[in-house]
Order: C-alpha cells, then structure tokens, then sequence
C-alpha cells in the first residue's frame, strides 16, 4: 500500500482527473456486472422453464424457482434499464429461440391488425420555407407510437318517454329491459370485466375496488361481492350446459390440484391459521390434436379433500376412456361392472412416467434412466409429426412406428429391474410403468387416445397462477364459486374467444333468451348479438 501510495502525484488538478477516471472505469465494471448478473438470472431462467417444457409439469420445487427467477429478473431488468443511458433500440423481429447468447432486453411490441389506429399527418404547408415555392407531395415517412386510451366509467341513462293518446289518453310508454341481475345498476360489461378480472386475472375484489374509485365510482367491495355472486347466478343455467355436454364425452381427460381453503373451525391447526387443504379437479375434451368434431372444454369441480368419493361421483354417470395418472380413487372406474365391463377405460400418461425417470436422472445422472429418457422421447418425435391429424392416420402411424418402440420399451423395462436395486426410485418407475402396461398401451390401438395428459394439466395452470394471488379460497362455496367461473372462462378460451367479450354479450341476453335454445349461447356455438342479427336481416 505505501509503494502505492508513493507514486501517486502531488498535483490535486492530477489527482481529480485520476479520481475521475476511477470513478469511471468503476461505474463501467458495475454495470458490466449487472449485465453478467442478468445473463446468468436469464440463462437459469430458460434452463427451469425449458425443463418443464421438456418433462412436463415440474415439481413444486422447479416452479418455485421459476417464480423466484422471475421476481429476480424483472427487478434486475428494471434496474439496468434505469441506469442505461444508450439510446432505445426495440429491434424488429423476435429473437431466434436457439440463439446462443442472451435472450434480448428488448423486442418490438406486436399489435393486431384490428387494434384501433389514429392518423395524425404532420404537414409542411404549401410553401418552400427558403424560397417560398409551391411544394407538391413526393411520399412520406410512416411510424407508429403504441398508446393506450384510458379505461371509463360510462353511466347510461335510459329514458322511457311517457306518452299519451290524443283521443283515448292511454299512457304508452316502453318496457325497462332486462338487467343482468334484475335491480341492480351493473351493466353487462361492468360484470364481465370484474369476473374475468377476479376469476381469469385473479384480482381481489379489494383491488378492483381501488382500481375503480380511480375511475370515478366509488363501488363498496359489499357490492361487487354481491354483482359477483348474481352474475354466477345468472350464468349457471349456462355452465350447467356445459358441463353436461362436456362430462357425457367418451374420452376425458382428468388431473386435480390442492387449493388451500379457509376454515375457520380449523384456526390455530394444521396447515396453518384456519386454513384447510382442498383439491379442484379439471375434466378436460380436447379433440384437436386428431381433428375431432367435439369442440373442446373444460369442467372444474371442488371437493373438501382427496377422497376417491368425489371422483366417483364426478364420474358416475361417464363412460368412454379417462386418461389421467394412476391416482388410485380413480381405480373403482376402472374395474368391471356388472355387465361385466368397466365404466372407463384407463388411458395412461407418458409424460407422468417420463417425469419419474426425469427426476431420478436429474439427481443421479443415472445411465439407465438416460436411456429411458430416450426411448420415450422417440416416442414424442412420431407424435409431433401426426398431431393435428385425423385419428385413422394416427393409428396407423403409431401401429407402424410407435408399436414396436412402445414393446422395445416394456421389455427392455423388465430386463432393468434384474439389474437394479428393488427398492430404488429408479425400480419404482420401472413398476409403475409395467403395472399398467395396458394402459400405456391404449394409444397404439385408438387413435383418438393421447400420448400424455397434458390437456388436463395445462388446464390447471391457472389454479397455479391464481393461487400466488389470492393464496386461498374464502370458504368451500368461494371454492365451488370459483371452479364453475373457470368452467365458463376457460371453454371460452379454449374455443378461441375473448372471455370478457363473450361473458358480456351473455349476460346482456340470456334472461332475454328462450331456454330451450340455451345451446345457442355456448362458447362453441356462440356468435355476438350483433353478427347474429345482420344474419337474421
């Protein structure tokens, strides 16, 4: 230190431009930091989400990373963004999904073609302003600023004039129309935005009341609870439909996940302060990975706990083939009845046991779970070249291609277990894989039969998203409340619709409509009040 401090010159004009230049080269090595600290944040960032897109649906642990990453990230971002000084450059095309380096800061926002565009013309005038010469259009120079209009409260006053007759003086006057909930001041679009804001976009009503008294209305949470459980009300002659229509499908898809639930007879216990643990099931048909006619759906029903009583139920009345994980209350479904054949049949999920052999590989960096790994992911590699085709074309592939590896597989499974300790994670994949050989197997023979259920497990996504929210449901019936909100919801979504649209435009019509044409008001069958009347004119 004192050699250093030796050579240091005595000039102070000297010192404060070496300072300076200290000062310098740090901030650049802070930020060059930063930058490192961001690639490496976004780098395990795409390895977690990559491994669940690769494996399937991850363990709690892998998305509470995910969650954590993000948080992380973001805030990181936010930060170098802050302190860069360097013009913008949000590029123009998005970054390739194998580029070797960092994923991009920036990428150009994509607008549809249908959003809203205002032409402002920025116009020099007629005259030169150096010589005053008339001045005649050669082209122009188009960009595009992407803004946002406001949203408003709109009230609407509806007057029924009063009118009388000049020769009889009989009052004439209009009939109110009909609300959405009958005395109540909320319009259709008011309803459908709280409910997809709560149940799609899981905001507390707490929030969307301060959102609002920003707006200009001052709406009590009381009455938004009260909107919220009318609108269900209104809408449940609706979902009942779709429940129906959905649950009588010969080949469903099925998986559950808990739901913390408030119960205040359980304060001081357990899971924690009055909090007890429910399970939410998603009953999912998806015929479109083999163009099917039925159009797809999704039906969510809650139960107090796991008990296999609440599957049988759900699934009293289904026949057909259920595809879902080896959940032993679905076991009953299975055996045979009297006629002597079983209610369902049990179609397994690939992507269940590829996950088993996933998290034994990724512990133990095991050869022979590599393997497995492989043989099932050959597999995938045939049905990704036939999805989306009819179902004849995917029997036929999967008996050319895929039978013989599915055989391979099973074989080469027993041939394992000879060689690897019984008690072993990596022997109870084996097992579980054998044991419901014929199960695993139903895909080769029906070509309506997925290879996973996946369909299923991405429905309940958003019971994963929303429980980072609102953390529980308020009791079992908000839990009940919630599932038949996403029922109605996400068919909407899986049908290609706006929910807020499509739950606006019903709620304005359905006390209007007759029941016995309910079915025209289904996400598949659905067209907006004003489309359908232009066919009718």
């Amino acid at each position: 230190m004192s050699n250093l401090t030796e050579n240091l010159p005595d000039d102070p004009a000297i010192l404060k431009v070496m300072i300076a230049e200290l000062q310098a080269e740090n901030a650049k090595i802070s930020a060059t930091l930063r930058v490192h600290d961001q690639l490496v944040q976004a780098l395990r960032l795409r390895i977690a989400k990559l491994q669940k897109q690769a494996f399937g649906k991850s363990s709690e642990k892998i998305e509470r990373e995910i969650e954590q990453l993000e948080l992380a990230l973001e805030d990181l971002l936010v930060a170098v963004a802050e302190g860069d000084e360097a013009p913008i450059d949000e590029g123009h095309d998005e970054p390739a999904v194998d580029a070797p380096t960092a994923p991009a800061l920036r990428r150009r926002p994509r607008v549809s073609d249908t959003t809203l565009r205002e032409r402002r013309e920025l116009d020099p005038g007629t005259c030169c302003p150096d010589c005053g010469g008339d001045l005649r259009v050669v082209g122009e120079d188009v960009s595009e600023l992407l803004d946002m209009i406001a949203a408003q409260m709109k009230v609407i006053q509806i007057a029924r004039i009063k009118k009388s007759c000049r020769r009889c003086e009989k009052i004439v006057q209009e009939p109110a129309p009909s609300r959405p909930i009958p005395g109540s001041m909320a319009g259709p679009n008011l309803l459908a935005h709280v409910l997809v804001s709560k149940f799609d976009d899981h905001l507390p009503l707490y929030r969307q009341h301060e959102i609002f008294a920003r707006m200009g209305a001052d709406i009590p949470e009381s009455t938004l609870v009260g909107w919220c459980g009318r609108a269900m009300k209104t809408l449940l002659p609706l979902i009942e439909r779709i429940d129906a229509d959905i649950m009588g499908s010969d080949l469903l898809h099925a998986d559950d996940t808990p739901i913390r639930v408030l119960d205040r007879s359980r304060r001081g216990k357990g899971l924690g302060k009055g909090v007890k643990k429910g399970q939410i099931w998603a009953y999912v048909r998806d015929q479109r990975p083999w163009a099917g006619a039925s159009p797809p759906g999704a039906v969510y029903r809650f139960a107090p706990n796991w008990k296999a009583e609440h599957v049988l139920n759900h699934l009293a009345d289904a026949r057909g083939i259920l595809q879902a994980d080896g959940y032993k209350g679905y076991a009953k479904l299975y055996a045979p009845g009297v006629d002597g054949a079983p209610p369902l049949r049990e179609a397994a999920c690939w992507a269940h046991l590829r996950r088993d052999f996933h998290d034994f590989w990724a512990s133990t960096k095991s050869e022979i779970a590599r393997e497995a790994l492989d043989r099932i992911g050959k597999l995938y590699d045939i049905e990704r070249d036939i999805n989306g085709h009819l179902a004849d074309v995917h029997h036929g592939a999967r008996q050319k291609l895929s039978q013989p590896k599915v055989t391979a597989f099973f074989a080469w499974s027993e041939q394992q277990l000879l060689r690897i300790p019984g008690k072993s994670e990596l022997a109870k994949a084996f097992r579980y894989g054998l044991s419901r050989k014929e199960a695993f197997s139903l895909f080769l023979t029906d070509g309506r039969v997925a290879i996973d259920n996946n369909a299923a497990e991405r429905a309940l996504r958003p019971i994963g998203i929303g429980r980072k929210n609102w953390l529980f449901a308020g009791a079992d019936t908000g839990a009940e409340t919630l599932a038949r909100a996403m029922t109605v919801i996400e068919t909407a979504k899986l049908n290609g619709l706006d929910p807020q649209e499509y739950l606006a435009d019903i709620l304005d019509r359905i006390h209007d409509h007759k029941i016995n044409r309910l079915d025209e008001l289904l996400p598949w069958n659905w067209a907006p009040l004003n489309a359908a009347d232009s066919e009718v004119a």
